[in-house]
């Protein structure tokens, strides 16, 4: 009985104080760890991700927002320790203060893209276990992962508060579908992997679709764009000033 009645007490104690129980299967704020996501719909598609839970995460009853980062062809397999190698999952390794809970899902060696429907089934089942804010959900990638960032995208387009495609290709007609999704494209004019042209025509046929789109053109850049995005503060300070609400 004293003991029933000690948790009792400490449990509303915990709760008045602002804190938010944890959940049994739920990572230590401010630390990445690894888990598993099973595609049911065509298990070809099962994906290991890496998921951060940022610092705040927790301490208070508040939703947060979320990068869902795909990541480059050289990534593929099935070690997720490769995909901390370059974005979002690289610098929460290093540094524990970005705000946002960020989820990056590795593409096995047996696929070639990702699939887009696999993707938001992955994103749904995050939403339904953790503290989402569906207005800020954010989604980028480089190369393979940028192009991967166009077409899910244009699977969802209200989904999504912004993207960020970096050095990706896709098709111009999807421009159609992304309405006034705001889009941040980032490619280098010198690439000689994925063509800079691949994502101007994209940019020239948002602009034609009345789109909101931001383009930056690393000149003399080649196709590593990312690093130097990534590592950009503004680049999350962009992220942070859009809301999925603000163009419903």
């Amino acid at each position: 009985m004293r003991r029933a009645m000690y948790l009792s007490s400490a449990i509303f104690l915990a709760v008045t104080a602002g804190a938010v129980p944890a959940r049994a299967d739920e990572p230590a704020a401010g630390k990445q760890v690894e888990r598993q996501f099973d595609y049911l719909a065509n298990p070809r598609h099962n994906m290991g991700y890496l998921l951060y839970l940022p610092t705040k995460y927790g301490t208070a009853s508040e939703k947060h927002p979320l990068i869902l980062f795909l990541h480059g062809s050289g990534e593929r397999g099935k070690h997720l320790p490769m995909v901390k190698k370059h974005g979002p999952p690289k610098l929460v390794e290093e540094r524990k203060d970005l705000p946002f809970i960020v989820v990056s899902p590795q593409l096995s060696k047996d696929n070639q893209l990702f699939s887009p429907h696999a993707v938001t089934a992955l994103l749904d089942d995050v939403v339904a276990k953790y503290d989402v804010d569906p207005d800020r959900i954010y989604l980028t990638g480089l190369s393979m992962g940028g192009g991967g960032t166009w077409h899910v995208a244009a699977l969802q387009p209200g989904r999504f508060a912004a993207i960020a495609p970096i050095c990706g290709w896709t098709d111009p007609r999807d421009a159609v579908k992304l309405g006034k999704l705001p889009v941040w494209a980032i490619h280098g004019d010198v690439d000689g992997a994925v063509p800079y042209m691949e994502t101007e025509q994209m940019v020239d046929a948002l602009r034609n679709a009345g789109g909101n789109v931001k383009f930056t053109i690393h000149h003399d850049g080649n196709h590593d764009t990312w690093t130097a995005t990534y590592g950009m503060p503004e680049f999350y300070e962009w992220l942070l000033r859009q809301k999925r609400s603000a163009r419903d």
